[in-house]
């Protein structure tokens, strides 16, 4: 049997995994897009345009997440998180090695739905083992460790991945990633203690009508379309045209703009964590959320803090960009603070529930689903209001849902489990 501290290692290696291979698709998507040339295709008779092909390029990858949660997390809870992580890591090698290979768009759509169900049972796994092996009093603070290394792993992969593509072209970059998979399943296999937990039934039945798991449902619904919303756009509000209602930076200098976000969050993780740990979870999702939404309604106002602040508007490396470029980057790594409060007391919160109740991967199978509403509506949305409202809207509108999340979260805690709740959770 090994000790909880070199589980604990082998988990973060396998979070930094998952998120290298998430973070590298979505910087290669535009590439594979130039690459295969998505056009208008007839199946079952039916003609779907070229828009439809390239949407399906993400939304494969969403659909494929979507349909694993629930049997991924019974299978856990049922059986070995251990063996069901391995299986996830397995598939991910599978599925990173065909990418190099795909040659059309379904062929690529394959793949990325084989990568889906890799990421969901790896997340689901890694994060409900670390859940289960921490103490209650650690938990958010080791949550929030296992965070730190996908944010890492995020961070490393957005700022790699293009340039390997340029210089080496796609089969290098899945190679690296593959052997990080790799040498996370043989970590994992090697290190980790079986899971000797076993729940009988279908714990999401029970989970779902938990007292502590629904009033965080009510924060956790609306919040999802606030930061969808807000990390979607602000790498396009950095990067569209002025006619759009952008700031028409180049890409080294969005790239910027999104790492804040990322390495603030990774470097706050693990202490907010502990911090949730000793005062108390909810106080940290309610000032956490609240502060994300002041935080977005800010974003549209760059170019007037920069101006009277008197910023300049040529910056080394990035060359010439405008006086809002410090006060964006500033306002996206104050958006990482502000999540690093919320998310790991959050997903303390849902490994606290599912412990106790049995069922701690179904625990954070319902978080998983309680989101997705929000990231698949959120962005069409955004479209939308930045098209016929404004690009500032976006931001109001994701704010505005923050707001509006931890308010109604605080009115049902106080309502059904008093005001003590808010720090005794």
């Amino acid at each position: 049997m090994y000790d909880d501290r070199l589980q604990f290692l082998t988990l973060y290696s396998a979070r930094f995994a998952e998120g290298f291979g998430f973070i590298t698709l979505i910087t290669l998507l535009p590439y594979y897009i130039n690459a295969l040339d998505p056009s208008a295709t007839t199946v079952l008779g039916v003609t779907v345009g070229a828009g439809f092909v390239i949407g399906m390029y993400t939304s494969g990858f969403t659909l494929a997440q979507t349909a694993a949660v629930v049997p991924l997390a019974w299978a856990g809870d049922r059986f070995d998180k251990r063996l069901v992580l391995l299986c996830s890591l397995g598939l991910g090698v599978i599925a990173y090695t065909l990418f190099p290979l795909v040659d059309s768009s379904a062929s690529f759509v394959l793949a990325r739905g084989l990568q889906g169900v890799a990421v969901t049972g790896a997340g689901l796994m890694s994060l409900s083992l670390v859940g289960q092996i921490a103490t209650g009093g650690t938990r958010a603070n080791h949550i929030g460790k296992a965070n730190a290394a996908s944010f890492a792993a995020s961070i490393l992969g957005s700022l790699s991945a293009g340039a390997l593509y340029e210089a080496f072209g796609f089969t290098p970059v899945f190679a690296v990633i593959v052997v990080l998979t790799t040498v996370a399943w043989l970590g994992s296999f090697r290190y980790l203690n079986p899971d000797e937990t076993r729940v009988g039934g279908f714990p999401f039945a029970d989970l779902a009508l938990n007292r502590r798991i629904l009033t965080l449902t009510s924060f956790r619904m609306q919040y999802a379309f606030a930061v969808t919303l807000v990390r979607t756009w602000v790498p396009i509000y950095a990067g569209v045209t002025a006619a759009q209602g952008g700031l028409a930076y180049g890409a080294l200098a969005v790239s910027l703009t999104v790492v804040a976000e990322k390495f603030t969050n990774m470097l706050c993780q693990p202490f907010t964590g502990r911090l949730s740990d000793g005062y108390g979870r909810t106080v940290f999702v309610f000032v956490g959320g609240g502060l994300y939404g002041v935080v977005a309604l800010l974003v549209p106002f760059s170019p007037a803090i920069g101006a009277v602040l008197s910023l300049p508007a040529s910056y080394p490396l990035v060359g010439e960009l405008s006086p809002a470029f410090v006060p964006l980057v500033v306002l996206s790594g104050l958006l990482g603070v502000a999540d690093s409060l919320r998310e790991p007391a959050s997903m303390a919160l849902f490994a606290d529930e599912g412990t106790s109740e049995g069922g701690v991967a179904s625990s954070f199978g319902l978080r998983e689903l309680v989101w997705r509403p929000g990231s698949v509506i959120a962005p069409l949305l955004g479209g939308w209001l930045m098209m016929t409202v404004g690009m500032g809207s976006v931001f109001y509108v994701g704010g505005a849902f923050a707001i509006a999340g931890v308010a109604t979260f605080l009115v049902i805690l106080v309502r059904f489990h008093g005001a003590a709740a808010l720090t005794e959770w």
